[in-house]
């Protein structure tokens, strides 16, 4: 279900249930909600499925140019639904973690996925564990409620984290921080994954995370889309290339670097900064 959609999209979003909520709170925002309270947001493979599909629309419609992923409810995600899955191990039937592997765009069709445009995760509650942790490793920024926890509890009931978190884990904080967390299955605090292990920027209030999350979107949308697609597309590729100059020649030989040149958006901007105002941004050619 969806709050009235702007005028301006090109294209309407994908039907999908009441387990996953759109609204569009500022323009050229997307707040996507996951809506399975009682569950604790767990992912249920028709949540994945739709989250996958509204993520697929999101990147091609030119008029959203920053996703917010927030929870309703206590939790903002605590993973992946077991439930049926358990039931698959212990009638000897599970596939393992080549299941997740198979998942092109990892869990959630989020912790894998590389997007051209920002995302911002608003972590309410009582914070995000195991796949809902791996999947928030992949947002570029994340602002988290003052309760919430963070935690990969996956060897305390004998599974894996082994939907890329792991590996994202250790690229952002370091081997032995990633370890402590990893090898321990305990949980940390919001203050200590800012202050301490670095993967939240923001610490906020209760109620104000979503807010929170809305205001920084708007610092990015003050900036060229153009600019900032490309800019997402050098931190991307700083994480999939092997070393800075193979990153670096990626990055600008992009498509989303190429297009900042070829737009209208670079135009606008060098005027704006001539004429001493400010500039009136455009879609982006996708």
């Amino acid at each position: 279900m969806s709050t009235l959609s702007p005028k301006t999209l090109k294209t309407p979003p994908p039907r999908h249930e009441a387990h996953l909520l759109l609204s569009y709170p500022r323009p050229h925002i997307l707040l996507l909600t996951l809506n399975r309270p009682k569950e604790l947001n767990s992912l249920s493979r028709a949540l994945r499925i739709d989250i996958g599909h509204v993520l697929d629309w999101f990147e091609t419609e030119p008029d959203l140019w920053i996703l917010i992923v927030t929870g309703a409810g206590r939790v903002f995600c605590a993973g992946g639904d077991l439930k049926p899955w358990t039931e698959d191990v212990m009638a000897g039937t599970a596939e393992g973690v080549g299941r997740v592997f198979k998942a092109r765009q990892g869990i959630g069709s989020m912790s894998r996925r590389q997007s051209s445009k920002p995302w911002i995760a608003a972590v309410n509650g009582n914070g995000a564990f195991g796949g809902g942790a791996e999947a928030l490793l992949n947002f570029d920024l994340v602002v988290a409620s003052e309760k919430a926890l963070f935690g990969f509890p996956e060897p305390q009931i004998g599974v894996v984290a082994a939907a890329s978190g792991l590996e994202r884990l250790v690229r952002a904080v370091g081997r032995q921080l990633a370890a402590e967390l990893l090898l321990t299955g305990k949980s940390i605090s919001a203050v200590e994954a800012r202050d301490r292990f670095g993967f939240v920027n923001l610490v906020v209030p209760v109620d104000e995370v979503v807010p929170r999350a809305i205001t920084l979107a708007e610092s990015i949308l003050e900036n060229s889309p153009d600019a900032i697609r490309s800019t997402k597309r050098a931190l991307s590729d700083s994480y999939l290339y092997g070393n800075i100059e193979e990153a670096s020649r990626a990055h600008v030989i992009s498509p989303e670097s190429l297009a900042v040149f070829s737009g209208d958006n670079i135009k606008e901007g060098l005027a704006a900064y001539v004429e001493g105002r400010r500039p009136n941004w455009s879609n982006p050619k996708l």
